[in-house]
């Protein structure tokens, strides 16, 4: 049988064996014979899409579509395979250097399941340990700030709490809860004066400064920012859906309405959402 026929058969063939995956990347990607779009894309181009795939599975998770979240899983996975083969095309590394390079990590990271080191530690002292294994990998690549490797390309918020975390490793940190509600309060005035003035670079930073400070609130709170504001987006959302499904039973659109109209629609749309959140009384005996 040929390369090429024996190519096509694992393509084709319906398994789940990871060499399956890689050679349709391989054929995808073939400058001669694959997909015009596939050989087009380079890291950057990909690289959206990597976010992208990240945010689909955290979002199959907060609904617990499991179906879902299996193909979520699976487009994230061919993001790495992706990456991978455009890396093995320059010479860089290949799909196996990744496999081995995180499995070696989590091997060297876990000393208390593969080596000698005792199980008898809490999940907050086993943190610990991992933080000062990657601030020594961090420092192997001269990398020697408190703040050094907090990735650039991260979601703001998701950056601010690893910042703020970082810092607070080293003591930068406020003492209680309550002085970062006084700093919301300080910052919520700054941008108050920012607003009545006309710098716009201003206005930002005091904004900016204000969403920071929310974040840190967060963080004393043990509450992770972008699962929250993700909660609140899908609240606004149901509440929101709810009034144009009022509205459309009379034909109307949120535009055609009051502002008062679409307040008394949301107050109905979250007591609603309250109510269903009640025990069924008729069910008590």
């Amino acid at each position: 049988m040929s390369d090429q026929a024996d190519s096509q058969k694992t393509c084709l063939a319906p398994t789940g064996d990871i060499r399956r995956l890689l050679e349709i990347m391989r054929r995808l990607r073939d400058p001669e014979t694959g997909c015009p779009w596939d050989i087009e894309q380079d890291f950057d181009t990909i690289a959206p899409y990597t976010i992208e795939e990240a945010y689909e599975v955290a979002d199959a998770i907060e609904r617990q579509d499991w179906d879902e979240l299996r193909g979520e899983l699976g487009d994230l996975l061919l993001q790495v395979v992706y990456h991978s083969a455009i890396a093995r095309e320059r010479g860089l590394f290949d799909f196996e250097d990744v496999v081995r390079a995180v499995a070696d990590k989590m091997v060297a990271r876990h000393p208390h399941v593969f080596g000698d080191e005792s199980r008898e530690k809490s999940a907050e002292q086993q943190t610990r340990d991992w933080e000062r294994m990657k601030a020594a990998e961090r420092a192997s690549r001269a990398e020697a700030g408190a703040l050094a490797g907090v990735a650039r390309g991260l979601p703001a918020l998701t950056r601010a709490l690893k910042l703020q975390n970082r810092a607070a490793r080293v003591g930068f940190d406020w003492p209680s809860r309550e002085g970062v509600m006084e700093k919301i309060v300080e910052e919520a005035h700054e941008l108050a004066e920012a607003r009545a003035g006309t710098d716009p670079d201003r206005l930002e930073d005091e904004f900016g400064d204000l969403l920071f400070a929310v974040v840190n609130l967060g963080r004393h709170l043990g509450l992770d920012p972008e699962a929250a504001l993700r909660r609140t987006n899908a609240k606004f959302t149901r509440r929101f859906e709810h009034i144009e499904r009022a509205l459309a039973r009379t034909g109307r659109r949120p535009e055609d309405v009051s502002l008062d109209e679409l307040e008394a629609l949301w107050v109905e749309a979250k007591g609603a959402e309250g109510r269903k959140d009640e025990p069924d009384a008729s069910n008590d005996e």
